[in-house]
């Protein structure tokens, strides 16, 4: 193994495997600190932001009337590396004990609600077991993504051998805590042509790259833009949850906005809404003068870039391509048209990718009929390999999804405008009153061809382990990025998931602000069909065999994919807390060798193998 790891550290790792199936269902749909003084480039020139300026934090425990202590446990109640959810009158409170000492926490998993009992408690911080977020147990603190908060942190004390906790009410109910940032002292300039930050696009990169500044001190003009009509959203639920409403998408309310003088220039239509005459879409970027040229003209100075712009959907090329009622689902809107169109009606998906079977299975109790048409023999291959493909797509067919596999789509005819029919290149004839294309996705870069800033043959933009591009001040991140993956022998990679983006937009705030941190996650997804979950870290691309562990008729297994005799990636339904414990083993630079997944003994998580 190459890359910048030091020695790794021994994982200790309790294993307990837990079905948390009741909480299974609820997962998909419910969404949801001080450092050392640091000298940054503000306006061009170095400036130095000392701790004591920041804002004050808010006293957790504001009045006393408002906080609860009451004795938890016994000190002997737990064992080292041992966590347990305990009452606290107006809610739970997560207890951990690790090296002796206890840690009390919020005990849900900001992100999307998840249990943390049943995560990982590793390395001094705990792993969600849902979609791999990790918190420090000493602070609270978010140490790696996905989401945008932190854990409440409570007060123990010990007392004639029994555990008391201290706790604020709000705190208990809140179960989230945003960390302290600083305010932007600079006067908003609302039509001013000079910003210390530039951010294009306002996915989780540029979203996150905002906070961590603000986070860390920094109180400069920030300014994103996006070509999304919306302030952030959780794009990852479109496909899951298509009904979803805008106000459930959020990933933070206007007013979140305003309070931290993070300026969004949005396509809204609403002139209040955004902050610059020119609409927000940038053209094209002037390194050598360090300004962002946007579509009417107006230009924009910055001190440092971040450029995060995304992906743009693949599109349909056959005849008919232009007919009515055939969606990518890139918007809030896009996601509500097909529900509404597809209900007791006949809806055709082009792509047995993610997005497409995540809208597969959202339709099946909406549509009259739902079909997918894919070039490979099974849906997910590529990626999850021919065993597990295979059991998913049972797992569909039994919900009634039909299959046209190793085919394409020849022909989109309509009547009156409006799409009829899809023809298949096998000839066969789907009836179709809508139809929903995932068929992968290019980097959105097309507007830096002649800027200077390199882009590799397919459009992706390379950057180094600090996210920096091959021009000075300029950062990317997010889908459009291909970055060294340590723990891969530092291959450059393209990674277009969630999590990523989120750490990729950290990574490149701190280097902002000169930290010289480095990427370093462990690539985590998750995808939910019919209830069901599945979970994935790793990055698998290249592998070889796969092996599996469990039984895949009845969807409870664990599916190891291994390239040589190392393990690069892990699949898992109904297994938690497993992958997030690979992801664990692999984060600390451990190698998993093939010969310790192939006996079926787990032994080897707990860190007692090679």
């Amino acid at each position: 193994m190459g890359g910048c790891f030091s020695k790794p550290k021994p994982v200790e790792l309790k294993i307990e495997v837990v079905l948390p199936e009741k909480d299974r269902g609820k997962e998909e749909l419910s969404a949801g600190g001080k450092g050392s003084p640091r000298a940054y480039q503000g306006n061009g020139t170095a400036r130095h932001f000392h701790a004591e300026e920041r804002l004050p934090a808010p006293h957790p425990y504001p009045g006393a009337q408002d906080c609860l202590e009451a004795a938890v446990c016994h000190i002997k109640d737990l064992e080292n590396g041992q966590m347990r959810e305990v009452e606290l009158g107006w809610g739970k409170v997560l207890l951990v004990k690790d090296n002796g000492e206890f840690h009390a926490l919020g005990h849900k998993c900001p992100h999307y609600g998840a249990p943390l009992v049943k995560g990982v408690l590793s390395r001094g911080r705990v792993r969600c077991p849902w979609h791999g977020a990790c918190f420090n147990i000493s602070t609270g603190d978010l140490e790696d993504f996905p989401g945008l908060d932190s854990l409440h942190k409570f007060q123990v004390k010990i007392e004639k051998e029994k555990v008391y906790v201290r706790a604020s009410k709000q705190a208990l109910q809140l179960q989230r805590r945003t960390k302290v940032m600083a305010t932007c002292i600079s006067p908003s300039a609302g039509h001013s042509s000079s910003t210390n930050v530039l951010v294009v696009g306002a996915g989780a990169a540029g979203l996150v790259c905002a906070e961590t500044l603000r986070q860390e001190g920094f109180s400069d003009r920030i300014v994103l833009c996006t070509l999304d009509r919306h302030l952030p959203y959780d794009r990852p639920k479109l496909s899951k949850s298509l009904d979803a409403q805008l106000e459930q998408l959020a990933l933070r309310p206007k007013e979140f906005f305003r309070a931290h003088g993070i300026e969004v220039l949005t396509e809204a239509q609403d002139p209040e809404a955004s902050l610059c005459p020119a609409g927000s879409q940038v053209v094209t970027v002037d390194v050598r003068n360090k300004k962002a040229v946007f579509k009417d003209g107006f230009k924009l100075e910055y001190s440092k870039l971040l450029l995060a712009p995304g992906s743009s959907p693949k599109t349909l090329s056959c005849k008919g391509k232009d007919v009515e009622n055939v969606f990518t689902i890139r918007t809030p809107e896009d996601a509500n048209r097909v529900v509404r169109l597809a209900r007791g009606r006949n809806a055709v998906v082009v792509g047995a990718g993610f997005l497409g079977m995540e809208v597969a299975a959202y339709l099946t109790e909406k549509a009259h009929s739902v079909s997918v048409v894919e070039l490979e023999e099974t849906p997910f291959r590529r990626f999850l390999g021919e065993r597990v493909g295979r059991a998913l797509m049972k797992m569909f067919e039994s919900n009634r999804v039909k299959f046209y596999m190793q085919t394409e789509v020849s022909e989109l005819r309509a009547q009156d405008g409006k799409l009829k029919e899809v023809v298949l290149k096998s000839s066969k004839v789907l009836r179709a009153d809508v139809c929903v294309v995932g068929i992968g996705a290019v980097p959105a870069t097309g507007f830096l061809r002649q800027s200077g800033i390199g882009l590799d043959s397919r459009g992706f933009i390379p950057v180094n382990k600090m996210m920096q591009t091959n021009v000075p001040g300029v950062f990317a991140a997010g889908d459009a990025v291909t970055f060294p993956l340590a723990w891969r022998n530092n291959r450059k990679v393209n990674i277009p998931h969630w999590q990523m983006a989120h750490a990729q937009g950290r990574v490149a705030a701190q280097n902002m602000l000169a930290q010289e941190a480095e990427i370093s996650t462990v690539p985590y997804l998750w995808t939910a069909m019919f209830s069901k979950s599945l979970r994935y870290a790793g990055y698998g691309e290249g592998f070889d065999d796969v092996i599996i562990q469990g039984d895949l008729d009845e969807l409870k297994f664990v599916a190891f994919y291994t390239k040589g005799d190392e393990v690069i990636s892990v699949a898992s339904m109904n297994y938690d807390p497993i992958v997030s414990k690979v992801a664990e083993v692999l984060a600390s630079g451990r190698t998993i060798r093939k010969r310790e997944v192939e006996t079926g003994d787990m032994s080897w998580l707990t860190g007692k193998g090679s």
